[in-house]
């Protein structure tokens, strides 16, 4: 299985290295890594060359702009995608791989990392439950921080819609009319706590809003950071 890993990035050269070192990491080693450098105006794409990882730029601002110039410069069979604040463990892609058969795409949980262990343990599993609720329904929630899809596929419903965020959920249910999408537990991947600077209550507002198809605001006024 050749997986291909995406990598979206503006502004991330302090995160970017603990990203990559996790991916460069894997037990199952992928096809290859490409940091899509989001019109940063920082270290980002020189970072991204020290690790010898491909460089993709995309000069439009917008992180499904982003994944999408990814998922167009990928040459694996499967792409899978984690964000610059991201860390998966280290059997992330294996995990993964070895549900791959008879779907067109999978998922995984996250957890922040460099919280309390309270608020880590609160991330996870409220996020779990979320999870699977929607799996429940029918609504599989893919993450940009933790998914992987056969490439084909996703070039066949057009890749990612044109929106300020919720692009992963978009695209994951028009895969969802193409085949299989698996809901994988055990492929965790650990995402940093930014989205809580302004609280509990302001991240989970922005959650439902987003959830209810208005995802205004999701970055910041300027579009922010990738996550």
């Amino acid at each position: 299985m050749r997986i291909s890993v995406v990598i979206p990035a503006r502004n991330e050269e302090e995160l970017l290295p603990k990203a990559l070192q996790a991916v460069l990491a894997q037990t199952l080693p992928p096809f290859e890594v490409i940091v899509v450098d989001n019109a940063s105006t920082d270290r980002t794409r020189e970072v991204a060359e020290g690790f010898g990882v491909r460089v993709v730029y995309c000069p439009r601002k917008g992180v499904a702009y982003a994944r999408q110039a990814g998922l167009l410069a990928a040459r694996g069979e499967w792409v899978a995608m984690t964000d610059a604040d991201s860390i998966p463990l280290p059997t992330w892609l294996q995990t993964l791989a070895r549900h791959g058969e008879g779907v067109v795409a999978l998922y995984g949980p996250l957890r922040f990392y460099g919280v309390s262990p309270w608020t880590a343990f609160v991330s996870e599993w409220g996020y779990r439950a979320f999870l699977n609720l929607m799996a429940f329904l029918g609504k599989p929630n893919l993450a940009g921080a933790n998914m992987m899809f056969l490439r084909e596929a996703a070039l066949e419903v057009g890749g990612f819609p044109e929106v300020e965020a919720r692009e992963d959920v978009l695209l994951g249910w028009k895969l969802k009319r193409m085949g299989r999408v698996r809901y994988v537990p055990e492929a965790l991947v650990l995402t940093s706590p930014r989205r809580l600077k302004g609280g509990w209550g302001r991240f989970l507002a922005q959650q439902v809003k987003n959830l209810l198809g208005d995802p205004r605001g999701y970055f910041g006024e300027d579009g922010g950071r990738e996550r």
